[in-house]
């Protein structure tokens, strides 16, 4: 643990991603995120707050667990400042008190200080007082050992009629494919050119893609795999948009650096692996690895999906 707070002392860009990301994010997954009335995560969770701010006259308290650089929460704070909603306090909570610092020196620049509170603690020692109408967790959760001691938490202070939001990773462990998935995966790696196999981070060509553990490391992914299943039995799913798989090492820090989307044979590759990773994931043959889902404490009166990819459909349960 304390690697990983000095690990992230002077890390201020936590969610740069390659261009050739955006291009098939737009193309492919803002649409289905569309369906639903919002475009992006940032509008996921400023649609719920808003949701509930609209129903309550009293304060609201709202938190976000492993908020980082509070980033997204000086956002959406401000957002929510634009449309006249002020009746919330937003707390941000997380461990390492270098991220929280440079979220309180954002949260001052962008005047919005009034309406966020900040917490130092992990989770084992958090001891919230009250409910919390809005409980979220951004690109957090796949972080987290203690699952099961941090969902009791959040269900235990989530208001009757609260939201527990998050757009998170729910692949397998250290961001690993699991086999069905990485059999698809090497079929579209077998036609790449050496150029496009030199992996940014790790610093190295890899002619044969290794199915790295970034687990093993650090918190990454820690317990990604176990994500999905433990909410499924903790809580009732509002809306869940599960997502992509294969298409993910074409496009992350790794390798999707090596693409340019203005070159129309790279874009021509994303899109032929996105349409096999998308008809796989229909089929159930591989699994979602991302989601982004509300959940309440009693089940609604309908849950949304898209088409047929319930979280039940979509969970790859570990063997």
């Amino acid at each position: 643990m304390a690697r990983e707070v000095a690990n992230y002392r002077s890390v201020e860009n936590v969610h740069d991603l390659p261009e050739i990301f955006h291009y098939w994010s737009n193309k492919y997954l803002v649409p289905k995120y569309q369906e639903f009335g919002f475009s992006n995560p940032n509008s996921f969770y400023l649609q719920y707050m808003t949701q509930v701010s609209a129903k309550e006259t009293a304060s609201l308290r709202f938190v976000s667990i492993g908020a980082g650089n509070c980033d997204t929460e000086v956002a959406l704070v401000e957002s929510l400042a634009k449309a006249g909603i002020s009746n919330f306090v937003l707390e941000c909570l997380d461990v390492n008190p270098h991220m929280l610092e440079r979220g309180k020196r954002l949260a001052q620049e962008r005047q919005v200080l009034e309406r966020i509170r900040f917490t130092q603690a992990d989770i084992n020692s958090w001891q919230p007082q009250g409910p919390y109408q809005i409980v979220m967790a951004n690109q957090a959760l796949h972080h987290f050992v203690e699952l099961e001691t941090l969902f009791d938490k959040v269900h235990h202070v989530l208001a009757a009629d609260g939201f527990f939001l998050t757009d998170d990773m729910i692949g397998r462990n250290g961001h690993m494919r699991w086999p069905e998935a990485l059999a698809v995966f090497n079929t579209f790696w077998k036609e790449l050119p050496e150029r496009y196999k030199y992996n940014r981070l790790l610093k190295r060509v890899e002619i044969e893609y290794e199915n790295w553990d970034c687990s093993k490391e650090g918190f990454e992914g820690i317990r990604a795999q176990d994500i999905l299943p433990l909410l499924i039995r903790k809580f009732h799913f509002e809306l869940f948009v599960g997502f992509a798989n294969v298409i993910d090492i074409f496009i992350d820090r790794c390798f999707g650096h090596n693409f340019d989307p203005a070159n129309c044979w790279d874009l021509a590759f994303i899109d032929k692996v996105h349409f096999a990773d998308e008809d796989c994931l229909q089929k159930g043959e591989i699994k979602p690895t991302h989601m982004t889902a509300a959940m309440m404490k009693t089940a609604p009166a309908r849950m949304r999906t898209h088409k047929h990819l319930t979280p039940d459909f979509c969970v790859r349960w570990p063997e």
